[in-house]
């Protein structure tokens, strides 16, 4: 899989410990570096990318140059590591074929980001999972959420500064992704316009039905952001900047999963975001990593949204409620694990983080606005 940092990073580092360091990029917190994660047995073998690509890697990403044929200046390392993604989740699109017209199957993409206290090492065998059990390609955003080498309290608020600094390399990301979904959509424009002019150039008629079957083809794979925990206190603090660009419509569908920020006023920025489709909370009132941020900062520190089944007021938003549902428990991550015991649990998953209707199967209850898988 592929992963995205503002961490500081060894160049000559294969190892996840030694590759990626608990500190910010020593050029700024905005600036990104990008990495390939293998898994070599029980480990994870990492190839730091340079920003630049070479020979090798353009013949490894199906280029005919590392050089771009119109500026003649070499290609950025987005510009591969798109190549190299796309060639997973979109078959077609990749091997140049028309949209729809290949048996190959392809896979939804999921772009997570993670929350307090995690090292590049868990966050990678929490994507490996995702991929595993939802059938999806991840790519991860890791920022240094390590506590600073510190404990309790203070790593706490560490990652609570260290989340507000990395609005910046968030929203860069974002920016990459957006670039390269349109670079994709013109990509398969162009390929369309020309298979229709090749098979109908003198009836109109024709032409203009085929490109408008072929362009509802055009994107057959989904992109759904999970945000766990912290990392939605990083995404808010991104969309209530005006400097930033968190409007930009990417997803199909968002999950604020365990969300660590306050339930109060969380309607103003949670319907700010941008999704195709939808919009999800997921809560639970047992979550004991909540319940421990809030004791860690005291009065001060607000019910939290991801473990606050009250005020959900939003009526764009779909809140679901996975308190006391059966395998739960006081779990921080119910995507994984003992959870997905419960069929209804893991099929919401299975839905949302593919793109889907995710709540459709699950109870909902009109007088307090929520879902329950029960």
């Amino acid at each position: 899989m592929f992963i995205v940092t503002n961490r500081q990073v060894d160049e000559a580092a294969t190892d996840v410990e030694s590759a990626f360091e608990p500190t910010p990029n020593h050029m700024g917190p905005n600036e990104l570096r990008l990495a390939e994660a293998l898994r070599v047995g029980r480990k994870w073998k990492i190839r730091i990318l340079p920003d630049q690509i070479t020979p090798e890697m353009a013949q490894e990403a199906g280029l005919d140059s590392h050089v771009d044929p119109q500026t003649g200046a070499p290609y950025f390392v987005d510009h591969y590591v798109a190549r190299r993604m796309l060639a997973r989740i979109n078959p077609a699109s990749a091997t140049g074929r028309a949209p729809g017209r290949t048996t190959a199957r392809g896979r939804n993409l999921v772009f997570f980001v993670h929350g307090f206290n995690n090292d590049v090492a868990a966050v990678i065998d929490r994507a490996e999972k995702f991929e595993k059990q939802f059938g999806v390609e991840v790519l991860v955003f890791t920022w240094p959420a390590d506590g600073g080498g510190i404990k309790g309290v203070a790593s706490y608020r560490s990652d609570k500064r260290d989340a507000l600094a990395s609005t910046g390399a968030l929203d860069r990301c974002l920016a990459f992704i957006h670039k390269h979904l349109e670079l994709i959509n013109q990509d398969n424009l162009r390929r369309i316009e020309a298979e229709a002019t090749s098979r109908f150039a003198r009836d109109s008629e024709q032409w203009d039905r085929f490109f408008s079957a072929a362009t509802h083809r055009i994107c057959p794979f989904s992109l759904t952001m999970v945000l766990h925990s912290m990392g939605n206190y990083l995404y808010k603090n991104l969309l209530k900047s005006s400097n930033y660009r968190g409007n930009l419509l990417i997803f199909d569908n968002v999950l604020l999963v365990a969300a660590d920020t306050n339930n109060q006023d969380h309607v103003g920025w949670t319907e700010a975001i941008p999704s195709r489709s939808r919009t999800f909370v997921t809560i639970n009132e047992n979550d004991s990593a909540l319940r421990a941020s809030r004791l860690k900062m005291g009065e001060q520190q607000k019910a939290r949204l991801g473990h606050y089944p009250y005020e959900l007021l939003s009526r764009k938003l779909i809140y679901v409620d996975f308190t006391d549902a059966p395998h739960v428990g006081d779990s921080h991550a119910y995507f994984e694990g003992q959870a997905l015991r419960n069929a209804r649990v893991r099929a919401f998953f299975q839905g949302a983080l593919n793109g889907d209707r995710a709540e459709i199967d699950l109870h909902y209850d009109l007088s307090r606005n929520v879902y329950r898988p029960g």
